[in-house]
């Protein structure tokens, strides 16, 4: 059972196993050559870079070993002569590798022989981190189907308590009454929280569950966009149940901007954990987009609303009147591509090519160091000053990128489309009143938009005209994750509303109180008993744990208060 968690020996050799962190490995070099060389090295995650220097390499001897990154497989080039913090492919090396096999807690041997060729061997084999993840997900989902039986039993109970009563006194009102709301908007917003705060905690350091570095789709990359969409889907409904109780529309237009105004001060108080200095405050977050999207597609769909919406009499009408009732919000959000994309590839970014969409720093071989973003970057720094963006993209590990805000100024426009195609959805409820209508109608968005993402991107990582990237909140990135949120709902739709095989728990209560959640676990961050540090932490199983034991702690959080009935939003 060793290699469920990520077993080794604490020492190998002269080598502390200890010291390495998770994804790390060792690795001796050894030269037989009779002059001075020199190690680069660089990861397959570093598209179009060049190799960096590692260190010099003595003649004929060993040289103490080197911590090697396992997250993604290596290439290793030996120079003869010092080629300067980066080589490039125009310079021949003495020797050339390439290794895929690297795993954690390896010791490996690289040697340079007298005839300038590399050899490479393993000395000590590595271990397995997939069975870690594996066996927590095992333990989890015991748990939750443990709670869903506990839950179940707890409600037959309940219900069967409550009909005795209501059947001794003749009483039918002492039944209660289901709330008049689909049950699967609400599992979807509690999942998409769940899985924030997971990978906000961490994820287990797995790489496919962390951001991408640049372009690509992970796991993380996925949750910010579903909650904004999901937040997008709920707005005609909350709008069309204003208008019905005889609300006007000036009123609603000012909840929404009261609400949002709400939204992006908590966001900013939140980036302020670390300490309120004002000269290096991030002004931008997830908050703060989430309000301005909110705000905009809010107060639009208000306006655009009509108080009755009786469905047409003939069957093509009212196959296409959701699409005649979103029109003038469509017309909007066709100028919001427009815009976005006219501004990413027209505008004039200093120093840099036009329509550039990289990561800067060392990409395509280092040659727009200072272009990070491209046009998105630029307009980021020119509205909020570099020391108000964040510090630490993702690309600055990958690519040695300077600062850069995922959720920035810039992105917003499109994070407006995002919220705007879940309000379309949502207007899909309103008029589509059996389940197969609604089904249909969400699939087929899913897969029109699916297509469109893939055409943008190529189909692949790289190649594409406009690559999925979550930092810069790309049109392809739109398409592809609202496509995945459409076919998520679907599925939780049928599955809890139409079916009703599943009732959602536990994260139909969670999607109750998501902003308390939201707000909690990143405020209680540094805390116990929410997050606890043993040992050097410097395992998969480790981290797994203590991820998922800040996620489960914040789920009976959820349950807890929705047995007091406890419901808080802005």
């Amino acid at each position: 059972m060793w290699f469920l968690v990520e077993y080794t020996e604490p020492h190998w050799r002269d080598l502390d196993m200890r010291a390495l962190h998770a994804d790390q490995a060792y690795m001796y070099l050894h030269t037989q050559y009779a002059e001075k060389t020199y190690l680069y090295t660089l990861s397959d995650e570093c598209y179009t870079c060049p190799f960096a220097k590692v260190k010099a390499l003595p003649t004929a001897g060993s040289v103490e070993p080197l911590k090697l990154s396992t997250a993604y497989p290596l290439s290793f080039k030996i120079y003869a002569h010092d080629q300067g913090h980066y080589a490039y492919e125009n310079v021949s090396a003495l020797c050339a590798l390439r290794r895929s096999d690297l795993q954690e807690f390896g010791v490996y041997n690289l040697t340079v022989l007298a005839n300038g060729s590399c050899s490479f061997s393993v000395d000590k084999p590595g271990v397995p981190i997939n069975y870690a993840f594996l066996s927590v997900f095992v333990l989890v989902s015991l748990l939750l189907i443990l709670l869903n039986l506990v839950s179940y039993v707890w409600k037959r109970y309940r219900y069967d308590e409550a009909a005795a009563v209501a059947d001794s006194i003749g009483d039918a009102a002492a039944k209660a009454t289901q709330r008049k709301r689909l049950r699967s908007l609400d599992t979807f917003r509690g999942l998409s929280i769940v899985l924030m705060i997971f990978v906000n905690s961490g994820g287990g350091g797995y790489s496919w569950i962390e951001h991408a570095p640049w372009n690509g789709l992970h796991l993380a990359d996925i949750v910010f966009p579903s909650f904004l969409w999901i937040m997008g889907v709920c707005i005609p409904l909350s709008i069309q149940s204003q208008l019905g109780r005889g609300i006007g529309k000036p009123r609603i237009c000012l909840r929404i901007v009261w609400r949002a105004c709400k939204l992006f001060a908590i966001g900013l108080c939140l980036n302020s954990t670390n300490g309120p200095q004002l000269e290096q405050l991030r002004l931008m977050g997830v908050l703060q987009r989430f309000g301005i999207a909110y705000l905009v597609a809010g107060v639009l769909h208000t306006l655009c609303s009509r108080r009755d919406q009786l469905s047409p009499q003939r069957a093509w009408q009212r196959a296409i009147y959701d699409i005649c009732l979103f029109s003038g919000e469509l017309a909007v959000l066709l100028a919001l591509i427009a815009g976005y994309l006219g501004l990413t590839f027209g505008l004039r970014v200093p120093g840099c090519p036009r329509g550039y969409l990289g990561p800067g720093g060392k990409h395509n071989n280092a040659a727009d160091p200072n272009c990070i973003g491209g046009a998105a970057g630029y307009v980021d720094r020119l509205i909020l000053g570099n020391a108000h963006i964040y510090q630490h993209p993702t690309a600055k590990y990958v690519y040695d990128s300077s600062a850069f805000d995922p959720e920035g100024v810039f992105g917003c426009l499109l994070s407006i489309v995002q919220a705007m195609l879940g309000a379309f959805a949502g207007v899909t409820l309103l008029v589509h009143v059996t389940w197969q209508a609604r089904l249909k109608r969400w699939l087929l968005g899913a897969t029109l938009l699916g297509l469109l993402g893939g055409v943008l991107s190529g189909f692949s990582k790289e190649q594409g005209v406009i690559p999925v990237n979550k930092n810069l909140w790309s049109l392809s990135f739109v398409f592809v994750t609202v496509a995945l949120a459409l076919v998520l709902l679907s599925v939780l739709y049928y599955v809890v509303d139409v079916r009703q095989l599943w009732s959602g728990y536990p994260f139909t209560e969670c999607g109750m109180n998501a902003i308390i959640m939201y707000v909690g676990h990143t405020v209680m961050h540094k805390m116990l008993p929410w997050h606890w540090r043993i040992g050097p932490m410097n395992t998969h199983f480790l981290l797994l744990l203590e991820a998922v034991w800040n996620t489960l702690i914040w789920m009976g959080i959820a349950l807890y208060l929705d047995a007091r009935q406890f419901y808080y939003s802005l």
